[in-house]
């Protein structure tokens, strides 16, 4: 039995997606390669507040439509930002349902982002 939960137990982390601070998140995107980075809020945070540079803008609400039609997407890491990091947890966890291996979420969103003063286009 302790041996089926350790099973488990692995399974369920190495399929988790990982919280990462800003300079974690900037890091680790910028090694990675064919990394797909998702920005969730809506066109108009999008536009106004800036964006991490050469994200893509999905905004949550249209998350499912979008992301489920690309191809080739579940085997390539996938990072995941919106303003607070409320919105991209659950893209995230969506992401993990929908078979992607790699998923970081920004802790904190672009909001921790600009605080530690890193890249931002409008």
């Amino acid at each position: 039995m302790r041996y089926i939960l350790t099973i488990l137990a692995f399974l369920n982390i190495s399929f988790a997606y990982e919280n990462l601070n800003p300079k974690q998140f900037y890091n680790l995107l910028n090694k990675t390669k064919d990394a797909i980075l998702l920005d969730v809020r809506t066109p108009q945070e999008f536009y106004q507040e800036g964006h991490i540079p050469n994200a893509n803008l999905i905004p949550v609400q249209l998350f499912k439509y979008i992301f489920l039609a690309g191809k080739g997407i579940k085997e390539r890491p996938v990072f995941v930002y919106c303003r607070s990091g409320n919105r991209s947890a659950i893209a995230s966890k969506l992401l993990e349902k929908w078979g992607v291996k790699k998923v970081y979420n920004l802790n904190g969103g672009i909001l921790n982002w600009k605080k530690e003063n890193l890249p931002i286009e409008k």
